[in-house]
């Protein structure tokens, strides 16, 4: 795996070369630390150094001062780091401070399913001519199962199928990406069923399903730095066409989407027709989030519903994406980390 050399002068930078290391599990730096960054980031003066995982900062590299750390790791990883005494070796004002991006503590929001949309809830927005909200949703535990039927607990609280079911908690695990869609009562209590076979349940949220072309925007946020890109989704379902039981994402990322006379419309014809976001709401959209929720890299994935075509929800969030996916993501990732070194009021430090 290609990785840089730390700098032969370890106790010296100059005002253009900076030392940026990476603590990231195995499989992410496979997708994202491949040559053509480590070259791009190189001729900007950036030196991205890894970081072992699983033994404390403070022994590696033990001349060496990180002028900033990009991670994401779990907690047992994140500890293992000990990251406090490598400060207090390297001191704790505003001159020599290593930036973390981002904070573990400020990570956490965005593994709550609940906690991730109350951050897109109600943002301070500046918009002419659209709105950005979430889905109405409610988490299903234990205790709401046996008080109440799924119809009662569905109807009581203005959902209507139907609806999407995904684990409250976004931890990565496979279990998380575990979604599907309801299109009934019967296929809602089969879902909670199969969620609660072998052992305790994880409580479920139910999320308010709209409509929206099958296309999901999705915004790529570091730092300062945005892009949108349009992406296959769910397809439409019509309202005078009911269905019954429930349908995996993982079977919806290969499903023909059907038109009105049934004989199938294509996932190009819906990406090519629909319209990019005005870009100024991208930026809104992307500022207030980072302002609300304190993080640097993330993704929002956005869609626009199919009936108001002002009425944009924000339906999901992940923290750290697969930034390789976007085409020159090279200048993209490098940009913002010669932001993090050069200009720390351009980043969200809390």
């Amino acid at each position: 795996m290609p990785q840089e050399q730390a700098p032969q002068n370890e106790t010296q930078t100059h005002d253009e070369s900076y030392v940026i290391g990476y603590a990231l599990e195995p499989k992410k730096i496979q997708n994202l630390i491949r040559p053509s960054l480590i070259d791009h980031a190189k001729k900007q003066g950036i030196h991205l150094i890894p970081i072992d995982i699983n033994k404390p900062l403070i022994q590696q590299h033990p001349h060496l001062r990180f002028h900033c750390i990009i991670q994401k790791l779990q907690p047992k990883h994140w500890n293992n780091l000990n990251f406090h005494e490598y400060l207090s070796k390297h001191g704790a004002n505003t001159t020599t401070t290593t930036i973390i991006i981002d904070p573990p503590h400020l990570v956490q929001k965005l593994q709550n399913r609940v906690s991730m949309l109350d951050s897109a809830s109600q943002l301070p927005l500046s918009l002419q001519n659209a709105t950005v909200g979430v889905p109405y949703q409610v988490v299903v535990d234990d205790e709401k199962k046996t008080k109440n039927s799924v119809e009662e607990m569905v109807m009581g609280s203005n959902l209507r199928f139907p609806v999407i079911a995904k684990p409250l908690y976004a931890d990565g695990t496979m279990k998380s990406h575990e979604l599907c869609l309801v299109f009934d009562a019967q296929g809602l209590r089969e879902t909670l069923n199969k969620n609660a076979a072998g052992g305790a349940a994880t409580p479920v949220v139910l999320q308010e399903f709209v409509n929206h072309g099958g296309v999901v925007f999705k915004v790529y946020v570091a730092g300062e730095h945005v892009r949108c890109v349009k992406r296959t989704s769910l397809p439409n379902i019509p309202e005078d066409k009911a269905k019954a039981g429930t349908l995996k994402f993982s079977q919806i990322s290969n499903f023909t989407i059907q038109d009105n006379n049934g004989d199938g419309a294509n996932h190009l014809s819906n990406i090519e027709r629909a319209e990019m976001p005005e870009e100024s709401l991208i930026k809104e959209l992307a500022r207030a989030l980072r302002e609300r929720t304190g993080l640097n890299l993330f993704n929002i994935d956005v869609i626009r519903d199919a009936k108001d075509c002002t009425r944009y929800l924000v339906i999901d969030i992940n923290y750290f994406p697969g930034y390789a996916k976007l085409p020159c993501y090279e200048s993209f990732i490098t940009d913002f980390l010669l932001d993090c070194v050069r200009n720390k009021a351009a980043v969200v430090c809390v």
